[in-house]
């Protein structure tokens, strides 16, 4: 989730033991387009050796964390005493759907992270932007995805489509400052960040890690102009806590109160919680790593509730193959039944029924070029279909997207 306008987060960090270990030893729910659920990296990089490590690298979007032991890849120099930092990837995407509703595109989606790092008294200043093309290179402001539901386009819900990235998505200042070496306090800030909800939106030697957070935004989602800052006063909360109890597990439980999230619900506030356990096991040549997510949506004004759940692994193997599988169970509202229509006035959203959506995905990176893993793959969706949708989409509609994937390395 991206939340426009002033961001501000308060972070405190714990560890209650600290110990050596031998380190050879040892996410309102999206059904995903290839890329966009944090994939391992193509082979090891930069590693944490503790909560505290992964923190202050601040290598994923927000202030999110994965396993100390998960790599990461990016591209690093040093100028003078600023240490440079870029990470991102783009994909060239082709998918073809098929049932009543199925559609099919050719589009690109892509991210890219600079930052800049450097001591400042005695804590480390971090500066971070994070954007997209994905407003020149998304055209209608959607792409199919079936059963997909949120936003607008056209002053009309998104249904079956999911919307491209703002150009920017995150810019932020963050500084980090330890007053001892198991306790740390962070200050995130910045006119569009994320806050401190949910598991980690993308991609040894500490155990018994606690962290807690609380941030302050502006809960309305990005408008239809993808190209500008949203502005808007800090209206929203949120709380998480993060375990890390080992090297190669992560835990977090977040909730949060959403002022008016969604532009054609004005009225409507939203509280979400969210549990997620991320899992990563390094082996020879890559790496493993699974996650299982629960996320809930309750209407503050007449507490409907939505419940989803997520379990998705992804096996990094030979130093240049990801094999995916995902199992995503969605409670879905009765907007799907309008498909690209207007709202009918008075018209009031309720979870009505479940969505079971089943994923299977392969690529392989190719070539040799300096700082860069190009990959060709695949991936294939199929779909529960409940009694009260088969009419509007077919009893087994399915998903296909292959495409060409470039990561910065």
């Amino acid at each position: 989730m991206r939340m426009t306008g002033f961001c501000l987060l308060l972070m405190s960090f714990s560890s209650c033991v600290l110990h050596a270990q031998d380190p050879s030893g040892g996410t309102k729910s999206h059904m995903d387009m290839p890329g966009m659920s944090g994939m391992t990296q193509d082979k090891p990089g930069m590693e944490s050796h503790s909560l505290a490590d992964a923190i202050m690298q601040h290598t994923t979007s927000g202030t999110d964390v994965q396993p100390n032991s998960t790599p990461t890849e990016m591209l690093m120099m040093q100028k003078g005493s600023w240490t440079l930092m870029f990470h991102g990837e783009a994909f060239l995407n082709d998918i073809q759907q098929s049932g009543p509703r199925g559609e099919d595109k050719f589009f690109s989606t892509n991210w890219f992270m600079p930052m800049a790092q450097r001591k400042l008294g005695r804590g480390i200043l971090t500066l971070r932007t994070m954007f997209s093309l994905d407003p020149a290179t998304v055209s209608s402001e959607r792409y199919p995805e079936l059963f997909q539901q949120g936003e607008t386009a056209y002053g009309k819900p998104i249904v079956d489509g999911q919307h491209p990235h703002d150009f920017f998505m995150e810019l932020v200042a963050i500084y980090d400052f330890k007053f001892a070496n198991n306790t740390m306090f962070s200050l995130y800030a910045g006119p569009v960040g994320d806050p401190a909800l949910g598991p980690p939106a993308y991609p040894h030697r500490a155990s018994e890690i606690f962290r807690l957070e609380a941030s302050g935004f502006h809960g309305r989602e990005p408008d239809e102009d993808r190209w500008d800052i949203d502005a808007g006063k800090i209206d929203s909360w949120s709380g998480r806590a993060t375990v890390n109890p080992g090297q190669n597990w992560s835990f977090q439980y977040s909730i949060g109160d959403l002022a008016s999230p969604e532009t054609l619900f004005p009225r409507e506030d939203i509280r979400r919680m969210t549990a997620s356990l991320i899992y990563n096991r390094p082996i020879k040549n890559g790496n493993w790593t699974s996650m299982l997510l629960w996320g809930r949506n309750k209407s503050l004004q007449d507490g409907n509730v939505g419940n989803s759940y997520l379990l998705e692994s992804t096996l990094h193997f030979s130093n240049k193959n990801n094999v995916w599988a995902r199992i995503e169970n969605v409670d879905r509202t009765n907007e799907l039944l309008l498909g690209r229509s207007s709202l009918p006035p008075d018209f009031i959203e309720r979870y009505f029924t479940r969505v079971q959506a089943y994923t299977a995905g392969y690529d392989r990176e190719l070539g040799h070029v300096p700082h860069l893993s190009t990959a060709l793959g695949a991936q294939l969706t199929w779909y529960a279909v409940p009694t009260a949708l088969q009419s509007a989409y077919g009893s087994h509609p399915i998903g296909v997207v292959a495409f060409l994937r470039v990561r910065a390395r």
